[in-house]
């Protein structure tokens, strides 16, 4: 719904809202399901996706953290910054670098001997629950899948940090109380699906030791609630998206009466 607004609306042509529809496709993508049964290839390509999809979607948010940095503190200057050009530069940008970390977490998972058990005490096929199943020492993909993800995870989350300490900076200057809220509530639905996105990631990703029980209890969690709440925290809360909407079901439905 949210991305076809976003195509049919002129009110939705800014560039935050080019942001909300690509993230609108990453989630759509990641809710891809399963059944009980996956081959050896299979596996391997959907902790692949399940990864390239993640990466990209952490990279999107620290995009959108600084496009509210730059429309907030440079707002005169916003069009000539975020033009569409730079757009395009993050968003494939955004992409290529969720691909090459999946990559590498992919390749150093899957190129271990499997010869014992092939059932995955998960409920999909993810780096803790995979690596108990080798035969050999999985302490170098488990370091690397430790720093891999926990260094993208700690840069992504220090770049939002100083987005936002400087956005924050530029409220605390706004004289009026209604530009300060007005100004806060731009930022308030991206903060809230940057806390949906990153507690998941720090509980299971960045432990010494992971458990499957708990990281499967999470990820539980993050793949239901966190998809589920992302389409409220951009749309119902948002004016602009609301309107767009409204337009879009009365002109099918007065298409419909015709």
């Amino acid at each position: 719904m949210i991305f076809i607004a976003f195509l049919s609306s002129s009110i939705l042509e800014t560039l935050m809202y080019f942001f909300l529809g690509f993230l609108s496709i990453v989630m759509l993508l990641y809710l891809s399901g399963q059944e009980h049964g996956i081959s050896f290839q299979g596996c391997a390509a959907q902790l692949f996706f399940y990864h390239f999809l993640g990466c990209t979607e952490c990279f999107l948010y620290t995009v959108m953290a600084y496009d509210r940095f730059v429309a907030i503190c440079f707002p005169l200057r916003y069009m000539v910054i975020m033009n569409h050009r730079v757009c395009s530069v993050l968003a494939t940008g955004t992409w290529m670098g969720g691909c090459v970390h999946a990559i590498i977490l992919t390749s150093l998972t899957f190129q271990l001997p499997y010869c014992g058990s092939n059932e995955v005490g998960y409920y999909f096929c993810d780096i803790p629950a995979v690596l108990p199943l080798a035969c050999e020492d999985t302490s170098l993909a488990q370091r690397v899948g430790f720093t891999n993800v926990g260094i993208l995870s700690l840069i992504c989350f220090f770049l939002i940090l100083v987005s936002y300490t400087r956005i924050g900076i530029s409220i605390s200057k706004i004289r009026s109380t209604e530009g300060r809220q007005r100004a806060f509530s731009t930022c308030s639905a991206h903060l809230a699906a940057i806390l949906c996105a990153y507690g998941p990631v720090i509980i299971i990703y960045l432990q010494p030791n992971p458990r499957p029980l708990l990281g499967a209890v999470v990820q539980i969690l993050n793949n239901l609630v966190t998809p589920m709440l992302n389409p409220l925290i951009y749309s119902l809360r948002n004016k602009d998206v609301k309107s767009a909407l409204r337009n879009v079901f009365s002109k099918r439905s007065l298409a419909l009466e015709k």
